[in-house]
């Protein structure tokens, strides 16, 4: 009996080693920084709660997947859906928000469910907006997809087919309540918010020792160069120049994005570059946005985006293939909607600036 209780003791101890040098560093690396979107633009609820409802249809939906460092046998993904509904009588709408990401080879898996509540202020010239949002997450370890040391043979690596002694570890997911808040502004041509995600800052611990989500800050600012101001025609016929600068912060962690689109008729092109903070990889980023369908008459649009980034500085392109991201947007109109749909009457939307 003795001797069964000291074999379950260390075993019980190799875990805890073992998931603590070879989880635990990973996962609170992944916790300090959530995932960014280069078309930051194309998932703009993501981006700021604040934007939920702000367009100029009833009804949208957006859908965005990133797949990072493709061919470095360790890559992530990520996906975000979301939907939301303009309600005309406040400017403001509400949302629904699901999120997705697979990290490490796909052995931490993390979901998060969000409902989204907008309300607008304005008139002619500006439109205040404020939004929240509050959902329930989900972290979960795939066990199964850890390497432990009696599964590595020291000549010829990774045993394939072979099962660890160790055991499974008793703690592989967790439920938490996640919250943010954002405010946008929009005057004239230009616009600018602000965002805060994990206010609540949840323990996403798998352990039991303490592991919280610091406060993901965002702030960004646009502004909509008219290029043919003086020309009497159409805006959908025009074209524009779209200079904006996104920053985060989380923790230690930082990043920002500098660059513009161009958008001529139904093509936007944009060239980005996003820089990686002290110790972070810096990017030249190309994206590419199509409008496959618009039709004037209803308000229905159809939109699908592309863009590629591409490692400048501590990343070798070579080995990881850099990042590809593409985006679904498709927006309609309630044939039934009152007449006070325009409450802000010549004021322009955020949905102008992406």
């Amino acid at each position: 009996m003795a001797k069964k209780y000291v074999t379950t003791t260390i075993k019980f101890i190799r875990i805890c080693i073992l998931f603590y040098t070879l989880v635990l560093p990973f996962a609170l690396r992944v916790n300090g920084q959530d995932h960014l979107y280069s078309q930051f633009y194309n998932s703009p609820v993501y981006l700021n709660p604040a934007l939920n409802g702000q367009f100029e249809g009833d009804f949208r939906m957006n859908l965005i997947y990133r797949n990072q460092y493709t061919s470095s046998g360790n890559n992530s993904n990520y996906e975000t859906a979301s939907v939301d509904y303009n309600i005309p009588k406040f400017g403001g709408g509400v949302g629904l928000l699901y999120t997705h990401s697979s990290e490490g080879n796909a052995f931490l898996n993390t979901n998060n469910f969000a409902g989204i509540y907008s309300y607008s202020v304005g008139s002619d010239r500006y439109v205040l907006s404020f939004g929240l949002q509050a959902g329930v997450s989900n972290q979960s370890i795939d066990y199964s997809k850890l390497v432990f040391d009696d599964q590595i043979d020291p000549r010829f690596g990774i045993i394939p087919g072979s099962v660890s002694a160790a055991g499974s570890i008793p703690f592989n997911s967790h439920y938490y309540f996640d919250a943010g808040a954002g405010l946008n502004l929009v005057v004239g041509d230009f616009m600018i918010g602000a965002a805060a995600q994990h206010l609540n800052q949840p323990n996403t611990s798998l352990t039991g020792v303490p592991s919280k989500i610091p406060v993901r800050a965002t702030s960004y600012l646009s502004y909509r160069i008219d290029l043919n101001y003086d020309d009497n025609i159409d805006d959908d016929q025009k074209s524009y120049l779209i200079p904006s600068a996104v920053y985060y912060k989380q923790a230690g962690a930082q990043s920002a994005s500098f660059g513009m689109e161009y958008k001529r008729k139904a093509v936007s092109a944009g060239l980005w570059y996003r820089t990686g903070g002290s110790d972070g990889p810096s990017a030249v980023v190309v994206s590419l946005v199509f409008d496959i369908f618009v039709n004037k008459d209803t308000g229905e649009k159809f939109k699908l985006g592309v863009s590629h980034d591409v490692p400048v500085s501590g990343l070798n392109y070579s080995n990881t293939s850099g990042t590809s991201e593409g985006s679904i947007n498709y927006q309609t109109v309630n044939p039934y909607r009152d007449d006070d749909y325009h409450r802000f009457e010549g004021a322009r939307r955020c949905y102008d600036f992406y």
